[in-house]
């Protein structure tokens, strides 16, 4: 159970409804809550839409530190949506905050050390052949943004639409990034 009088931070990778949809309850029952967005998603959406205490938006590389935890922004434009999108990586423990990547629909279990980028290939699959196509945009970019986050050796990857995977998360971010270019980019 979380104490709202001790929430402190609200974060999110880009904005979009089930991103930060509820930021504004959250902040009603949290009121001491503060988003951690980029300093674009602030200066563009996040200020307006949630505007009784405004996010603090952060620059690429930017960290700042809870105590406990240190966090470090990379901010990612288009990976995985929207020109505002970045992650957090929390340095102390290794866990890539990952939002969207991995994206795996289905009943899957919450922690995996399991193929998570088949699970997110069918996913990409399905999508690419409905009205959800090409929801993860892919640019000249996608590749070297991937490769940043897999650099940084993440021990846990943060999803938050399927399984959370614990384990080589710089060889699974590898995985995840040739599965991109084949389905997103199948002319290179």
């Amino acid at each position: 159970m979380i104490d709202p009088g001790k929430l402190r931070w609200v974060g999110f990778n880009h904005f979009e409804a089930d991103e930060c949809g509820s930021l504004n309850e959250w902040q009603t029952v949290a009121p001491n809550a503060t988003a951690v967005c980029s300093m674009v998603a602030k200066l563009v959406s996040v200020d307006d839409f949630a505007p009784a205490n405004p996010a603090k938006g952060m620059m690429g590389n930017e960290v700042f530190e809870t105590g406990k935890h240190r966090f470090r922004f990379l901010h990612t434009p288009h990976v995985p949506h929207c020109w505002e999108a970045g992650f957090l990586f929390e340095e102390t423990s290794g866990v890539l905050f990952c939002t969207d990547l991995f994206h795996q629909n289905g009943d899957v279990e919450p922690l995996s050390t399991k193929d998570v980028v088949g699970r997110a290939r069918e996913t990409f699959v399905e999508y690419q052949a409905g009205p959800l196509a090409n929801y993860m945009p892919y640019t000249k970019n996608t590749e070297g943004e991937l490769k940043r986050l897999a650099a940084l050796k993440p021990k846990v990857l943060a999803t938050m639409q399927g399984s959370v995977f614990e384990g080589d998360g710089e060889h699974v971010v590898n995985d995840y990034t040739a599965l991109i270019r084949e389905v997103l980019d199948p002319e290179s």
